[in-house]
């Protein structure tokens, strides 16, 4: 059955708050969009909805790739970016057969770690232990942090552990943006295809309302970046984790509690 008119419009406003917040306080856009359509929606068609807005935001670290640079990250980097792929495959083939109340309560139980690992006040213990043991250049650790990932990407389109990977090797800007243009982009476009053959554009209008989404959330990243200047930084970003633990919230309310 094809998502209504008034569902589409609500897709629309979801996704360009979620491009406003991203504009605003540089981060949360998958968080925000997918979390928020999953508390409203089934959580498989929030995270199909969000793929080609997601991919469009980040056709921009394109540009600043280099024939040279891409070849570096390559060379440097096929473990993770491959492992990734199939991290990928993986959680979006969970995605398909997985009760939705049981990924609206991991959505909720990911989005609520995301606003421990992002505050500031109270540190989370373990993290430093984990990011010294992990957050190494091995073809084994890359490999096994590339699939996992993946896989958290697949189901829940967030790709936050792949940046703090990234921040923790003190990479030069090219091969950062090298790095995350390949998965943000390269495995964004391999899910349309996966997203396609397991069912989850199974509406039937699922694609191209996500194909329209990805414009409200452009608008939204842009009108977020113009008026950033004006608010302090500080508390628009404890304002954004407020956000997100109340969606957590309700996520996890959806998932375990049925409301």
């Amino acid at each position: 059955m094809a998502l209504s008119t008034s569902t589409i419009l609500l897709v629309l406003l979801v996704v360009a708050l979620g491009g406003l917040v991203k504009g605003l306080v540089g981060f949360g856009y998958a968080i925000a969009g997918t979390a928020v359509l999953a508390s409203i929606l089934s959580p498989p068609t929030a995270v199909a909805l969000m793929i080609l807005p997601m991919l469009v935001a980040n056709v921009r670290l394109l540009g600043e790739l280099t024939e040279s640079g891409l070849k570096a990250c390559v060379r440097r980097f096929w473990p993770f970016v491959a492992a990734a792929v199939v991290g990928t495959v993986a959680g979006m083939f969970a995605l398909s057969l997985v009760p939705g109340r049981l990924v609206a309560t991991g959505l909720g139980a990911f989005t609520l770690a995301y606003v421990a690992l992002q505050q500031d006040r109270v540190r989370v213990p373990g993290v430093a232990v984990f990011e010294r043991t992990c957050f190494v250049e091995t073809t084994t650790m890359k490999g096994f942090l590339g699939f996992a990932s993946g896989a958290i990407f697949g189901v829940s389109n967030a790709a936050v552990q792949v940046v703090a990977y990234l921040d923790s090797l003190d990479l030069d800007r090219e091969t950062f943006a090298g790095v995350l243009a390949m998965i943000l982009v390269g495995v964004s476009t391999v899910r349309l295809g996966v997203a396609w053959q397991f069912g989850l554009f199974s509406a039937g209008n699922e694609l191209y309302v996500s194909a329209l989404a990805a414009l409200p959330g452009v608008a939204g990243v842009a009108v977020g970046k113009r008026f950033r200047a004006r608010f302090d930084d500080a508390l628009l970003s404890k304002l954004a984790l407020a956000l997100f633990a109340l969606i957590a919230v309700r996520l996890l309310s959806k998932g375990l509690l049925g409301v």
